[in-house]
């Protein structure tokens, strides 16, 4: 679905039609219902919608964490191991390649590292038994505990926490919310992934940290081209960080293209709502921002038809019986919209 960038010209990831579902008591939650993207070689893409429109769940869906009672129903998730593409989706959660893969290939930096990080054994500690599990990432050579410890050390100084050789046998606690987050991000480069998924990963710190967080996580991507879906629900960072973005409604991609031309020629009405609802700096002051009219529905009672069309200024009477497909509106971006084309999934 994503076109070629000059980085590469084989995706490393490929997501098709991916639905993930939780079978409740209440009914059944379609928290991922249809999503698609590719992830190339060393691309920032960013991910962004409202809070409950399926972007963790797709995540983790990626890392087969998905907790239970969900479950991915169906679709494709194909990742490049090896030269050859794998299938995430129909590897055992618990199986050996699979376990390989996540934490090794594939890395995660989760919202809370405070949550992430057992409180009972140093960050250290933690990021050692990573590498010794994932020591082949660091080349044949078995590696000890003594180099293990040598290279977390090495990684707590390129991710800029002072006196690592003290904090590394610091326990989460005992460090700030920065810190907690840098030493997270050591821990997700400690296998060398080719794949780094951050979800919202500066969320829960200060304005200022959240800047030499956002600064840390490019440099890194450079130094290590490593390839990084980064989640958030606030365009600006997206401005900052991303080249390729896809926004997500209800487990949906309403729109995907590259970051310039989703941000000065968006193409569907809920890319353009969102980009209306963020506040200008020279805007008038005493004036309420725009909003986004209506609310995410409850999961049990998701609409019929485009899953947008009840909050749309611009829906249509097809669009409550017929989901529009997601498929290219100019040579750069695609979007899920009858505005710009007539084809439909399933009524």
């Amino acid at each position: 679905m994503t076109p070629p960038t000059p980085m590469a010209t084989e995706p490393l990831l490929q997501v098709r039609d991916l639905r993930v579902s939780f079978a409740l008591d209440d009914g059944l939650v379609r928290a991922v219902d249809g999503t698609s993207f590719d992830v190339m070689p060393g691309q920032v893409l960013g991910v962004v919608g409202e809070s409950g429109c399926g972007k963790s769940v797709t995540m983790r869906a990626i890392l087969q964490l998905v907790d239970r009672p969900g479950r991915i129903t169906s679709g494709e998730i194909r990742f490049r191991r090896d030269g050859e593409m794998v299938d995430i989706a129909r590897l055992p959660p618990r199986g050996a390649v699979m376990r390989d893969i996540r934490g090794g290939e594939i890395a995660l930096i989760p919202q809370e590292p405070m949550a992430a990080f057992s409180p009972v054994h140093t960050v250290g500690e933690q990021i050692v038994e990573a590498i010794l599990l994932h020591s082949h990432r660091w080349g044949e050579k078995k590696l000890g505990r003594r180099d293990a410890r040598d290279i977390t050390v090495g990684l707590f100084r390129d991710v800029g926490i002072s006196m690592p050789e003290q904090r590394v046998d610091a326990y989460s606690w005992q460090l700030s919310g920065g810190l907690r987050q840098r030493a997270m991000i050591a821990m997700a480069l400690s296998c060398k992934p080719r794949l780094l998924i951050a979800d919202e990963p500066t969320t829960a710190i200060d304005v200022t940290t959240q800047a030499q967080v956002l600064g840390l996580l490019r440099e890194l991507q450079a130094k290590y081209d490593t390839a990084i879906i980064f989640i958030t629900h606030d365009l600006g960072v997206i401005a900052q960080m991303a080249s390729y973005v896809v926004v997500m409604y209800l487990g949906r991609v309403m729109e995907q293209g590259p970051v310039d031309d989703i941000f000065h020629a968006p193409k569907h009405p809920y890319t353009r709502a969102l980009l209306r609802s963020i506040p200008g700096l020279s805007g008038q002051t005493r004036v309420a921002l725009p909003v986004i009219s209506g609310a995410l529905p409850h999961p049990f009672n998701r609409p019929a038809g485009c899953p947008f069309h009840p909050r749309c200024p611009d829906a249509m009477e097809r669009c409550a019986a017929a989901v529009p497909r997601l498929l290219p509106v100019t040579p750069n971006q695609l979007a899920s919209c009858f505005l710009h084309h007539d084809e439909a999934e399933l009524p």
